[in-house]
């Protein structure tokens, strides 16, 4: 399903492509999902036990608390909520496919947006811990004639980080494409035996499979970028 909606300012006219569209309806339903969890949450007694969706919330914390612990390091919990953002987002606009929407990460606009989000957090924590002075000394280690190099490797992260998760969900998509345009050609009672196979594999392993893949990377290149814990 593709959506655009155009509107004129002025002489001006704007339009918001589907992509905008669909990541919006993302975000959408996640805030209200999170205020369903809220109000678990708060009707939940803390000294019981928890159950159901409560108990798979703290199950969903602590995994990404250990997650980023094994991946970060100690001491570094302040990185959780984006994480776990990040790749709620990233799962939700993945798997829209299935529910009829054009993902908004088969836009390149989207995922090199993302990825400039994390080249940013990188940098910004890379001068937070080290200072501005060993950030820029970094550039010229370990001899100086690799500072070219050094520039090109930092300027290639987000497009790779992009292209990547880009190209992942564009490349599923349009298989799935051919799948739909080959079982219709054959014969459509086929449709419904052999497409969710499919589905399985393009939309809803792919998807889970890039979201841990581009949240991993955030991680570890934030954490190299902030260097190893003082004890």
């Amino acid at each position: 399903m593709e959506l655009s909606i155009s509107f004129q300012i002025g002489k001006n006219v704007y339009s918001l492509t589907p992509s905008v569209i669909n990541s919006v309806i993302a975000v959408f339903a996640l805030v209200i999902f999170i205020f369903f969890c809220y109000s678990k949450i708060k009707k939940t007694d803390y000294k019981a036990r928890p159950s159901g969706l409560v108990n798979v919330l703290e199950i969903l914390v602590t995994s990404i608390d250990s997650l980023i612990e094994q991946t970060m390091g100690k001491n570094r919990e302040g990185f959780a909520p984006y994480i776990l953002s990040l790749m709620m987002f990233l799962l939700t606009a993945n798997l829209m496919g299935l529910f009829g929407f054009k993902p908004p990460t088969s836009d390149l606009n989207v995922t090199l947006t993302l990825a400039l989000i994390t080249f940013v957090l990188i940098h910004y924590n890379k001068i937070k811990v080290n200072g501005l002075k060993d950030s820029i000394k970094g550039y010229f280690e370990p001899i100086f004639i690799l500072f070219p190099i050094n520039i090109i490797g930092d300027i290639a992260l987000p497009i790779s980080l992009s292209f990547r998760l880009f190209g992942n969900i564009v490349s599923g998509s349009l298989i799935m494409a051919l799948v739909y345009a080959a079982l219709g050609f054959v014969s459509n009672l086929l449709t419904p035996i052999v497409a969710p196979w499919f589905h399985i594999y393009f939309d809803v392993f792919s998807g889970v499979l890039q979201t841990f893949i581009f949240a991993m990377i955030t991680m570890i290149y934030i954490a190299m970028g902030m260097g190893q814990e003082e004890n």
